[in-house]
Order: structure tokens, then sequence, then C-alpha cells
């Protein structure tokens, strides 16, 4: 029998630590200064392109009631991540700005010139009439492996991840995106200017390719199905961002279904619709956090150059073998055989 006085206070019951003052006051100060960067980028956005008080409304009063009408997902207009996705929107002409920095530097150290140089002679003979629609294959075959690399090579896809976060596709959702991955048209663009195309012909597929992606996410219940081999459709889209099994790693192409048909990622099976969208893996829900998120444990920036100055040779090194793993994951992209017969 056990006579110790006074007896033993029972053990403490095991749970969730209870927040601290300092630690509520520290979350509140990051969601401040969060909502502080997005009133900033949309503030920036505007004085870089009025056009941006104009677009998000227009597209509001044009696409949704077509979503209304002919809906494909019964869901309401605030549904779940609807503010971030406007605030991409909003963000859209700043962002715009850091993603032609990022596409100049990309589409350099793409080497995509050198292909475009040794087309370049090929080009020249071809007749006037027939270039725009050569230009229009090649940029659109271009951008099928750089969309295709983006999904499958681990490093792109963080950056990647960020479009294909949303879990409801409509009128505003295409516009979430990454600057780092909106830099993606840099080396088709500069693999048809090296070519021989000219530049505002191929902006002006960049700029096509990008406002076809917003009608491309709409929640319209259209199949359009004798268009399905011949152009991409909705449907084809709604596909290739379905988090289904079978869905995954599918449906690339921008203008044309015949580069995942003959590259075996097309998939278009008959009497199903995607239910599910978005990643199975964690992302944050704020646009200030998903433009964080692909960068995460970098470290600060004036300490990387810092330390690149100290140790140039290391950090060289470091660089190379960064670049051989990101070739090889291209690779092995580039040559897995796929065996699609949907």
């Amino acid at each position: 029998m056990d006579t110790t006085w006074p007896p033993p206070l029972p053990a403490p019951r095991l749970g969730p630590p209870t927040p601290t003052i300092e630690a509520d006051r520290s979350d509140r100060r990051r969601a401040w200064l969060a909502r502080l960067a997005v009133l900033s980028l949309a503030a920036m956005s505007i004085a870089l392109d009025l056009g941006t008080l104009v677009v998000v409304p227009l597209l509001f009063v044009v696409v949704v009631p077509f979503e209304k009408m002919f809906p494909r997902h019964r869901q309401p207009i605030r549904r779940p991540g609807v503010r971030t996705d406007i605030a991409h929107a909003l963000a859209a002409p700043a962002l715009g700005v850091v993603s032609a920095v990022l596409a100049i530097a990309i589409g350099l150290a793409s080497l995509a010139w050198v292909p475009g140089l040794l087309l370049r002679p090929l080009v020249t003979m071809l007749p006037t009439s027939v270039m725009p629609f050569v230009g229009i294959a090649l940029f659109d075959m271009a951008i099928y492996w750089v969309h295709r690399w983006s999904h499958e090579v681990p490093f792109l896809w963080k950056f990647h991840s960020v479009h294909h976060s949303t879990e409801h596709l409509d009128w505003v959702s295409g516009f979430r995106n990454h600057p780092f991955d909106g830099a993606i048209v840099a080396p088709p663009f500069v693999l048809l200017v090296a070519a021989g195309f000219d530049a505002t012909f191929t902006g002006a597929l960049a700029v096509i390719q990008l406002a076809l992606g917003l009608f491309l996410h709409a929640n319209v219940r259209w199949r359009l199905r004798p268009l399905h081999r011949i152009v991409v459709t909705p449907e084809f889209h709604h596909w290739h961002h379905a988090n289904e099994a079978d869905a995954h790693n599918s449906n690339y192409s921008v203008f044309l279904p015949i580069w995942d048909m003959l590259f075996g990622s097309y998939f278009m099976p008959r009497g199903r619709r995607p239910e599910r969208y978005g990643i199975s893996e964690s992302m944050p829900m704020s646009l200030v956090g998903q433009l964080h998120h692909p960068v995460r444990g970098v470290g600060n920036p004036l300490r990387i150059l810092g330390r690149v100055l100290r140790h140039p040779w290391r950090c060289a090194r470091a660089a190379a073998r960064f670049t051989r793993g990101i070739c090889a994951d291209i690779w092995r992209s580039t040559t897995t055989r796929r065996a699609r017969t949907t």
C-alpha cells in the first residue's frame, strides 16, 4: 500500500498545445503582411495596365452566364479558393513582369535557339502562305514538350503544381499561376524566332495560348465530341486537370491534340467525365503562400549570393550537378513509352 503523502498529481493529458498569445500575434502579423502584399501587387498591376480593372469583371459577365446555363459541376460562384484565383488575376500584370524577366533568362539558357537556327534554312524555303500553319504546328509541338516536362520533371512540377492546385475549374481558375511557370512559353518563342518566324506572329501565338487557357478551364458541360481529335476542347483540358489516377500525365497539348496522340499521352475515355480536380500534395491557400511554396527551404537570396562569391567553384559544381539532374529527368520523360488506349 502506497502511503506517500501528499499523493502524486495525475499525469497531464496529452493534446494539442495551447496557442500562446505571441504565436497568435505572429499569425495575425503574417496574415496582415500577406494581405498587404496582395494589395501591393494589385496596385502595381493597375498602374502597369488599367485593363486589369476591366478583364476580371468582363470575364465574369461573359463566361459565368454560360456556366450557369450549361454547368458541368454545380458549384456556387463564391466556391472555395475563388478569392485566391481572383487575387492571381488582379496581380497578373505585375507578376507578368517577373515572368518576362525569367522568360528571357530561360529562353537563352534552354538553348532552344540552336534547333531554331538549324531549321532556319528550311523555313526560309517555305511559301509565305504555308508559313503560318507550319509556325502554329511547330509552336504547339514545342509547347507540348515543355508542358509535359513541367509535369514530369520534379523541379519544374514544384512551380506548375500551383496552377493545378485549384480544385474547381471555372471562369477564373486559369489565372492561378506561378511567374516561373508562366515563363514556360520562352523556349518555344525562342525556337520560332530563331527559325525565322516573325516575332510579332510568335508573340501573338503566345497570347492566344494564354487566352485560350481561360476558355478551356470554364465550368461548362459541352463535350464537342466531333472536335476531340482535331482541336483542344474544355473536355480535353478538364481531363488534364483531373486528380484521378488513370488521367495523370495526359493531355498536354494546347492547340492540337495530335501531339498527345503521337506521343502516347492522349486520354479521352468514353462514358466518364472527371469529377475530382487538384493535386494530392499540400498547397497554401493564399496568393503569397503559393508564390513562396516552390522555393521553400531555398534560404535568403543574399546569403546564397554571398556563398557563391565566397565559394564560386563549389557552387559551380553544385549548379552543374543540378543541371545534369534536370537534363536526366527531361530525357526520362521524353523517352518513356506510353500505352494510352483511349
